[in-house]
């Protein structure tokens, strides 16, 4: 069985060596040599890829792409997963905070439990709670609530996949979080395991605070492709009916306030105001569906990896 690791990196010019050779002696340690490590520069401006050429040339284990522009952490692990050669694929960061010394207990899971995803849960993360810790708790509790798909840690990039459940799989924006609830609609097994958390040494952390929004709003679309993709017209069908049943609601009261009150329809502008902002939310709502559904395809036809791709070291 052959693994493949996929690390996105961006401005790590100080991490990659010292990650790399981390995997190196954890797989010689474990005896495997069926192996690949995939680091995927995304745009960094530092000298990130010219230490990653280095260590491609020493070792053909390495395998470097550097993309031509930043595309964001998600396109970078999508663009490992199609290069990828390995029955199993993991990921994790290129940031240092990920141990190598874990990735054992996620292939384990797979290959003796015969789970088909596993997943890294940084249980004493080793990063700002009010920054940090804090909205992504909310955030895995919001994420788990609404997808039905219950982890601890979403956002721990350390997850290890067959590569069926992967491989298929289109991921835009920032969805790459969101990968084992699409597993889990394909029917994977998906289990959770302790791994350890570093203090960040080199760099600066790409999230901030109001990562939680972004998540909330991905994660809308994720609900909406799992529950109604193929039935659309039960979420706005049923919508629609919301809508016209708090209408007719609202027009009955204009007619009591009418009959009974003497306030007539033209005068009153409840209901013209209930109406509108209904129309309203449910057209950008309507509109932030369909835009998405556009996006998708836009970037299926035209966002070729193969395009953005600037320079490749030991891929076929």
């Amino acid at each position: 069985m052959k693994y493949s690791i996929i690390i996105p990196c961006l401005n790590e010019e100080r991490s990659v060596k010292i990650l790399a050779e981390g995997i190196i002696k954890v797989f010689k340690k474990e005896k495997i040599n069926d192996y690949e490590v995939i680091f995927v520069d995304d745009g960094s401006t530092d000298n990130t890829f010219k230490n990653l050429s280095g260590i491609s040339k020493r070792s053909p284990k390495i395998k470097s792409i550097k993309l031509k522009q930043n595309q964001g952490q998600t396109f970078a692990i999508s663009t490992g997963v199609k290069f990828a050669k390995g029955d199993i694929i993991i990921l994790m960061d290129s940031d240092l905070q990920n141990d190598p010394e874990d990735i054992p207990k996620l292939i384990y899971k797979i290959e003796k439990e015969g789970f088909d995803v596993v997943s890294g849960w940084r249980f004493r993360r080793k990063d700002a709670f009010f920054t940090r810790i804090m909205p992504s708790k909310t955030a895995n509790f919001i994420i788990s609530i609404i997808s039905g798909v219950k982890l601890k840690d979403y956002g721990c990039t350390l997850k290890a996949y067959r590569k069926e459940y992967i491989k298929n799989i289109k991921l835009y924006g920032e969805m790459h979080r969101f990968i084992p609830i699409y597993a889990k609609m394909e029917g994977a097994r998906i289990t959770e395991v302790k791994v350890n958390h570093h203090p960040r040494k080199y760099g600066k952390s790409k999230y901030g605070l109001f990562r939680i929004f972004k998540v909330i709003l991905d994660l809308l679309v994720v609900k909406f492709i799992k529950s109604y993709y193929s039935k659309p017209i039960y979420f706005f069908g049923g919508t629609g009916l919301l809508v016209i049943g708090l209408g007719f609601i609202l027009s009955i009261l204009v007619l009591i306030q009418k009959f009974f009150y003497r306030i007539w329809a033209h005068k009153n502008p409840l209901m013209t105001l209930a109406v509108m902002l209904f129309i309203i939310g449910f057209q950008f709502i309507l509109f932030g569906v369909l835009a998405e559904i556009e996006i998708r395809t836009y970037f299926e036809v035209r966002k070729d990896p193969h395009l953005l791709i600037e320079k490749k070291i030991n891929i076929r």
